[in-house]
């Protein structure tokens, strides 16, 4: 009964943790989300929100890195369990990078704004490039949430396109500041915010990568595409 007890406990608080990565996940996306709209939209007061709202996704970081050290320490976990708890730490630091991510983005989004609004088709640019960044986020935390690394292949194809994506506005924006050197100062901003939205790519590939480490005990990072997916058959 006292084992029963203790592996019970041990439930208990993998589970809360890992309840407290997909709340951390949540907010995150949503900070992206209304990053990216305030960009567009020009709505600095959103902007402002994303920014004052950053500090929340610190704090989750911090409570579940001290979650899983608890853990660690008390529970001393294997296999399986002990996977789990890697992948955790791994995935929350990423979180917290998209979560400053979408932040800079803010803060750039502001600085645009706080001048003539440009108008530009490369905003249509952005926002489909931000959406595939987004799919990608979503797709991993659903896969952790599942325990599911089936998709991470797909989630690696889709950070192919993004940095596609990034490559194509950058020498867009590049050409542009060549034929209007006015735009200059604007589009550099506007090349940090593309860049930031390619970290995001990355940071949600890098996730889903962990999920295969969870679920199939094989670190994919570093490897092809093909590798990846005759891991996952």
């Amino acid at each position: 009964m006292p084992n029963e007890h203790i592996y019970k406990q041990f439930d208990a608080d993998l589970e809360s943790v890992r309840a407290r990565v997909l709340e951390m996940g949540g907010l995150v996306e949503e900070q992206v989300g209304k990053a990216i709209e305030a960009l567009i939209t020009g709505n600095t007061t959103l902007a402002e929100e994303v920014i004052a709202n950053d500090h929340r996704v610190n704090a989750l970081e911090v409570a579940s890195d001290e979650a899983c050290t608890h853990i660690i320490a008390l529970r001393q976990p294997t296999a399986g369990d002990l996977r789990m708890i890697l992948t955790i730490v791994k995935t929350i630091t990423d979180l917290e990078r998209i979560g400053d991510e979408a932040a800079k983005i803010a803060r750039y989004a502001i600085k645009i704004f706080e001048s003539d609004r440009i108008t530009s088709p490369r905003y249509n640019e952005i926002k489909f490039m931000a959406g595939l960044t987004t799919s990608m986020l979503r797709e991993s935390l659903d896969a952790f949430a599942r325990l599911d690394a089936s998709g991470a292949a797909g989630v690696a194809r889709q950070d192919i396109e993004v940095d596609e994506e990034f490559q194509m506005i950058m020498r867009h924006l590049i050409t542009y500041m060549m034929e209007d050197p006015r735009t200059i100062s604007t589009f550099i901003d506007l090349l940090f915010v593309v860049k930031a939205i390619e970290r995001i790519g990355d940071h949600a590939k890098n996730m889903s990568e962990y999920v295969v480490f969870m679920v199939k005990g094989k670190d994919v990072r570093h490897t092809t595409i093909e590798e990846l997916e005759r891991e996952l058959l």
